[in-house]
Formats: structure tokens, C-alpha cells, sequence
């Protein structure tokens, strides 16, 4: 089974994340942010993963702090559960419409961080959550699931939509890329 369970706990935040990429999109997400649990339910869902997340921090400060820890831990775990990825897909793709709205994400689970973050409605809130903080989620993820990350919107106006969007295709390129296809190691490299 690859499953893995990661703790952070900083003078800031404390996160416990635990997550099974064979799951059935089952999930229990609790970060004190509900437009943000929303989000990472979705992700769940379409990428039918088994993601418990337990968050807490200064969030009278502001949400940097535990949305950015979200995605260092979320990474990590990622990692951990990965392996020495023998026999994955390695490369994951989705494309995800919602109304006026159309999301890409690829991923490749190459052993480099890398986020490419083509969103051009970055300003704005959902709530009381600014979507800009959604880039360092997914920075902090990538950097430390050790991913190459490309997250694209082609076009939309809802900032909702485009988010949603957004963590739809993402939680569906990851499924793509760490499903098991072979028994080897996908890099001719022998390792990744």
C-alpha cells in the first residue's frame, strides 16, 4: 500500500497530514479554513485519494502561514508515500472545464521541483482566503513532493470556478501520474 503519515509543528502552525494514493477519494480535512478544506476535498475526490488533514495556526495573523505549511507537509507525505516510485506513470495530465472556465495540469513526478504558474486572476478573495496564497500552497507542495508542476488557466472570469478548476485537474493529473503501469522504474536513468 502507498501510504504515508508526516507531522509538522512550527511555532506557527501545526499540520498532520495522512494520505493513501490508493484510495477511494475518501477524506477528513480539517484546516480552520473552510473555503481551503473545500478546495483540498475536491482534489480528494477527483483524484480518488484517502487524504486526512488536520491543521492549525496563526490564522489571527493571517492564512500564509498554515496554507503554505499545508502544502510542505502535503508534499511530503506525497514523497514518502511515493517510494522509490517503481512502476508509475510518472507523467499525469488533466484538462478541467467549469462553466466559463478551462484549468490545465501537468505533472511530472521527475525527483525536480518546479512550479510553472500561469494564473492571471491571482488577486481577489474567496471568503476571507486570498487566492494568492494558493500559489504558495502548490510551491510549497511541488518543492517538497520533489514534482515538476504546470498549472495553466486558458481562460475564466468566476474566481471561484477557476480554482475549483484548479484543484479538480490537479487532484486528476496526480492520479494519472502515480498510477502503476509497469514494474520499472520510469527513467532511463534507473532512479528518478
Amino acid at each position: 500500500m502507498r501510504k504515508a503519515r508526516v507531522e509538522r509543528k512550527t511555532k506557527e502552525t501545526q499540520v498532520k497530514t495522512s494520505l493513501s494514493l490508493d484510495g477511494r477519494g475518501s477524506y477528513r480535512i480539517s484546516t480552520t479554513i473552510p473555503f481551503f478544506d473545500h478546495m483540498l476535498s475536491l482534489m480528494c475526490h477527483h483524484g480518488t485519494l484517502g487524504l486526512n488533514v488536520s491543521a492549525k495556526g496563526d490564522t489571527e495573523v493571517d492564512y500564509h502561514h498554515l496554507v503554505e505549511d499545508i502544502g510542505i507537509t502535503l508534499g511530503e507525505t506525497l514523497k514518502k508515500a511515493l517510494g522509490e516510485k517503481v512502476g508509475i506513470r510518472r507523467y499525469g495530465f488533466s484538462k478541467v472545464p467549469m462553466d466559463e472556465t478551462l484549468t490545465e495540469v501537468v505533472i511530472d513526478l521527475s525527483g525536480r521541483p518546479y512550479l510553472v504558474y500561469n494564473v492571471a486572476r491571482k488577486r481577489g478573495r474567496l471568503n476571507d482566503l486570498p487566492v494568492s496564497l494558493f500559489e504558495e500552497f502548490f510551491r510549497a507542495l511541488s518543492t517538497h513532493a520533489m514534482m515538476t508542476l504546470h498549472i495553466n488557466l486558458h481562460y475564466g472570469r468566476d474566481l471561484h470556478h477557476i480554482y475549483e478548476a484548479i484543484f479538480k485537474a490537479f487532484g486528476r493529473a496526480l492520479k494519472d501520474a502515480t498510477t502503476i503501469e509497469s514494474k520499472k522504474i520510469p527513467s532511463t536513468k534507473g532512479r528518478i
